[in-house]
């Protein structure tokens, strides 16, 4: 055991947690990834913390929610373990492994997360020399059997690498290549989760490229390569050149699609690791359980890319714009940064962006000089899919400079008409 007396990390501190420390027995351990990041110096709004207790976890978490009217789910009954939920702060409590906190720390995945805490004696239980991987920066694995029993952790060696800065350790990447096919059996959902992290991720598209390297990514994305990988960390290089001069662009790419979808950066860069056959990319997808939301966007950034691709040399008219901004709608900036990353100058795509951004931009965002009901009143007209081809018509003569006002609109509604 080591005594450590200069961590003052707020989440190994009592005073911190929405609970008092006199609910844990003195033998209760905080574990994983809270004790880690307090020996990193790494804090958050949030508090996620886990517990060991060698006896009565699921009983001390449901008296700890009744005292204070938090919320309780038992989450595995089976293993013995149960979460709290407080406003600011999750609690995990867990039975202990084995006959011994070491033995129940020996079953874990790295030795950054095989540390324990005692709260009550101030006391690191470290018996795999974590703390000393954690002071270096280093991924080490506990044993190839812990890894070969939930293969998900061989993602996560990827993942905690770029969320910490850290480096795996060379006998532990080897392993990682050697078991890469257990990732086949893991469940879709898990397997989402972790590829989530990589791409959000300042550094992930680095791991992202080490994954595929070692294998890793082969299970669940077959039709990736060398060269769409190289992409993915392209797409960071387009992101900063062009918020440079748009920030507000950087804005939208990074905010998610819709509720807690992943951003349009974080799909631009999915996109890069998925066929550039729609349908096929919507089926990888739909394995993968992404929501209907992400799978639209990335059906359209795949169905569009080649035509932005392909107006390098020309510019795109007007009336193709104008269908074209109609097709991608908020997921075009995502469409940029790919063009960009696939080598379409900036200069190029320059004119489209500044459409994007000007609210009042007519090609980009066309407000209507008339409306259905409009032309329906005036030319004595009856619900139907005319209306609609009129309507675009219209909006085309008026971005083409034809047109500027709803007497213009109707006038030019009736010539169509007996031009017909």
């Amino acid at each position: 055991m080591n005594r450590q007396n200069d961590v003052t990390s707020s989440a190994l501190s009592p005073q911190s947690w929405p609970f008092s420390l006199e609910w844990l027995p003195p033998e209760a351990c905080m574990v994983g990834g809270a004790v880690r990041d307090a020996l990193l110096g790494r804090r958050a709004e949030y508090l996620d913390l886990d517990f060991v207790l060698p006896v009565d976890a699921v009983q001390t978490g449901r008296s700890l929610a009744h005292h204070y009217k938090a919320g309780f789910v038992v989450l595995d009954a089976d293993r013995q373990i149960a979460r709290v939920v407080f406003q600011n702060a999750t609690v995990d409590l867990a039975q202990q492994e084995g006959d011994s906190l070491e033995t129940d720390l020996r079953r874990r995945d790295f030795t950054i997360n095989a540390i324990a805490y005692n709260p009550h004696t101030g006391e690191f239980i470290d018996p795999l020399q974590g703390i000393l991987d954690c002071r270096v920066g280093i991924i080490r694995m506990v044993s190839q059997s812990n890894l070969e029993d939930d293969p998900l952790r061989l993602l996560r060696a990827y993942r905690q690498a770029a969320q910490l800065g850290f480096t795996i350790e060379p006998a532990t990447q080897s392993t990682l290549r050697q078991l890469a096919p257990l990732l086949r059996q893991v469940a879709a959902e898990r397997v989402q989760v972790e590829l989530n992290y990589l791409l959000k991720s300042p550094q992930g598209s680095v791991w992202l490229q080490a994954a595929w390297a070692d294998s890793v990514l082969q299970a669940w994305f077959p039709d990736a390569t060398e060269r769409s990988l190289a992409q993915v960390a392209a797409i960071d290089d387009s992101t900063r050149v062009l918020e440079e001069t748009w920030h507000p662009l950087g804005v939208e790419l990074r905010s998610p699609i819709s509720g807690k979808s992943l951003s349009l950066l974080s799909l631009a860069k999915l996109a890069c690791l998925l066929p550039s056959v729609p349908e096929a990319a919507e089926e990888q997808m739909m394995r993968l359980k992404y929501s209907r939301a992400e799978i639209r966007a990335i059906v359209t950034l795949i169905e569009h890319l080649p035509q932005l691709l392909s107006h390098t040399t020309s510019p795109m008219p007007l009336r193709e714009q104008y269908f074209f901004f109609l097709d991608v709608g908020s997921v075009f900036p995502a469409l940029v940064v790919l063009a960009v990353a696939g080598g379409m100058a900036v200069d190029e795509v320059a004119p489209l962006l500044e459409r994007y951004l000007n609210p009042n931009d007519q090609i980009a965002h066309p407000t209507p000089l008339v409306t259905g009901n409009d032309l329906m009143k005036a030319l004595n007209l009856r619900a139907s899919p005319q209306i609609g081809r009129l309507l675009t018509e219209i909006q085309i003569a008026r971005i083409e400079g034809k047109i500027s006002s709803c007497e213009d609109a109707l006038e030019l509604a009736s010539q169509l008409l007996n031009s017909n």
